[in-house]
This record gives C-alpha cells, structure tokens and sequence, in this order.
C-alpha cells in the first residue's frame, strides 16, 4: 500500500530529553514519514520546557520518575497532561494517532481516552505478568479495545499483550537508520585489538554491566590487554569504587555519547557486549551494532536470541552467568583477530530493520487503521487519573 499524505499525531508517554529506546523509535520515525510528506506532530513530557526542541515536539509538561518493567520510568499523567493532550488533540485536525506504551499510565493512555477514531498503538514492553497490570486490567481493557490497530515490537512483546489483555497485535520490530552505522568510522581510542565496548544505562543492574565487571579477570587471563569502555548515561563513582583496584585503570566511562560518536563506539571496539539480564522486549542496540559491522556477545535473553537468530549474527552466553560472558568474549575477539569476513553478513541482516522496511509495514497499519474513521476527535470529557486512584 501507498500511505496518501496523512496528518498524524505520535505520542510518547516518556521523558523527550530523558535517552531511551521508545524515545529515539519515535524520534525516527516521526523524521521518516516528515521526510515523505507527512505532517506529523509528538507530544511527549519534557523535564526543561525552557529548551529548544525539534520543531515538530509539542510539551506535555514535567515528567515524574516512577519504577516500571525494572527501570525508572519519566512519565507525566494528570489534570495538567490531560488538559495539554486534549489541547493538542482539539487543536491539530488529526488524520490518525499513533500511541505508544497506551497501557502505561502516561500521555498515550491519556490520549486513548480522551479521542476517539483512527488510533494505531505500539507496545514496546514484554514482561511476565505484573500485579501492577493485573490490578488496573479492568480499566485499561476499555481503552484497549478502542485502539484501530495494535503492533508489537516482537514476539515477547505480542505475548505480554495477549497474557495480560487477551488480545493480539502484528508484529513489526524497531527500526534503525542503517546507513550511519554502515558508514561509522573506527576511531583509535577504541580500537584496541582487545577492546570491549558496553552501551547503556549502567547504573541499571538489569542492564548487566555488573556482569561484564565479573567477567573481566577471566578476560584478562586469556587476553591481557583487554579494556572494558562504559558509555551511557549515569554516576560512575560507586561503580568505580566496587571494582578492585588492580582492575580500574582496564575500566573507563566514556559518558553519553551523541549518535554519531555511539556509531563509531560501536565499530571500533572488538567486541560489543551487551550483558543485559531481562526485562527487554526488543534489541534495539544490537541491531544499530550489527548495522556497524560488530562483533556480538549478548546474554541468551528471549529478546536478544530473537534479534541475533539464536546466534547466527553474534555470540550468545547465558545470562548471568560471568563465566559464560568471559569464554564467549575471549573466542568474539579471537575470532575477529582471525578473520572479518563475517561482518558483511551480519550487516546484511541488520536491513531487516532498517526504517525502508519498518515504516513501510508501519505505513500498511495506518492505511487500514485510515480506512476505519474519517480522522481523530476529541471524546467527551473524563478525568481519567480519578479512575486510577479509585482502583488503589
């Protein structure tokens, strides 16, 4: 299908200035379906109101941190975020929502209830069943069914759905720009031939770099120029002071990278691992590392074993385990000293997801979602916060 020029609306329910996953899926493809004709609009909270955000960003107000899915979560719900995504419904002759995360209570779930026609969401977690969703399933059910279309970024993430809410999407992965990382360039500071490269929140222990950490002596018997390089986000200090002092000059925090230095991060070190210990849905950093050419050692997660086809375009450890991490690191980086003939091939597999493919199946689930209603409206009044209060 070709999507004729459409006005649409996404919605993000996190932090826009806060990194993270949801954000830059977003982010890209709003810039892709802009860079085809389409009007797009995001609403999402912003932390500084005072900063200079993309010009097609609309700020919903201050997020509050709150634990979700193991992470701290920046999210914005209440009569303020209410009054600024009716607003902004009323005010934007929407063709179509897009919503993101609407089972978090955040701007997505706000904007289900407060419009009614054409409504595509994306759900971006997979999780065993929460007390948290089990107890709120009787007021969120309503507002899933009001949705026009549902995708999932992966199979977990399709079972998540249907265990708590009965219901099924089609599963479309994220996307990538592909291209940046196929032309990152190695840089030297990262390129030792024993060089290690983690990317994340680190100061998340589901993120796993206590594991890597754990891993390093064993890695350092085998290869003895080994160094680990920590970008992301997050206070090193604690980290630091837990690793022995004999090992700390091995360890070095590189800060948050921007997109372009994060492509050749991911192209120069030797191996880029990603330790993670659950509670991810898709692989969103190991596809921008196999665009780059990497080479993968990932923890044998449900989601990471998706991405990488249960090992054919990286190395998979069991999670967890340091032991495991250390002989699957050591044999990527001896491998790679050997030959890198593999790293066309898993570049290759990387444009499964690249934003061609993704926004065009993306662009099918609007057409039929467009099919259904002649544009968004805003439903009548509510207070939807009141509900949540009333379900504690």
């Amino acid at each position: 299908m070709t999507l004729t020029r459409s006005n649409i609306g996404m919605v993000c329910p996190y932090g826009w200035d806060t990194p993270g996953g949801v954000q830059i899926h977003i982010k890209e493809l709003a810039e892709h379906f802009i860079s085809r004709g389409h009007k797009v609009s995001v609403i999402a909270p912003v932390s500084d109101e005072s900063a200079v955000l993309e010009p097609y960003v609309v700020s919903a107000g201050r997020p509050l941190a709150v634990p979700f899915n193991g992470a701290v979560a920046r999210v914005a719900f209440g009569p303020v975020a209410t009054s600024r995504v009716r607003q902004w419904i009323t005010n934007n002759n929407f063709d179509l929502l897009h919503l993101h995360q609407p089972e978090v209570p955040s701007l997505s779930l706000i904007a289900c209830w407060s419009a009614q026609g054409p409504m595509v969401a994306t759900f971006h977690t997979a999780s065993e069943k929460q007390r948290s969703l089990v107890a709120v399933g009787p007021i969120l059910e309503p507002i899933i069914e009001k949705l026009t279309a549902r995708i999932a970024v992966s199979e977990m993430a399709r079972s998540t759905l249907r265990d708590h809410f009965e219901t099924d999407a089609v599963v479309i992965p994220n996307g990538v720009e592909t291209s940046k990382y196929r032309d990152a360039k190695a840089r030297l500071e990262w390129a030792g031939e024993s060089s290690i490269g983690f990317l994340g929140r680190f100061e998340e222990p589901r993120k796993g770099l206590e594991q890597l950490l754990k891993a390093l002596p064993a890695i350092l018997a085998k290869l003895p120029s080994a160094e680990i390089f920590v970008a992301g986000p997050g206070d090193s200090t604690q980290i630091m002071k837990n690793i022995p002092s004999a090992l700390r000059h091995r360890v070095k925090f590189l800060g948050q990278l921007s997109e372009e230095d994060k492509a050749d991060f991911l192209h120069s070190v030797a191996a880029y691992v990603a330790p993670n210990t659950g509670g991810e849905s898709f692989g969103i950093i190991l596809i921008e590392a196999m665009a780059a050419g990497a080479s993968i050692v990932a923890s044998d997660i449900s989601a990471f074993k998706e991405v990488l086809k249960n090992g054919e375009h990286g190395r998979l450890f069991t999670s967890e385990d340091p032991e495991s991490l250390a002989t699957e690191v050591i044999a990527a980086i001896k491998e790679r000293k050997i030959s890198s003939s593999q790293s066309s091939e898993i570049q290759a597999g990387a444009m499964r997801y690249d934003w061609a493919n993704v926004a065009s199946e993306i662009s099918d689930v609007y057409e039929l979602a467009l099919a259904s209603g002649d544009g968004v409206t805003l439903a009548s009044e509510n207070r939807p916060w009141k509900r949540f209060r009333s379900s504690e």
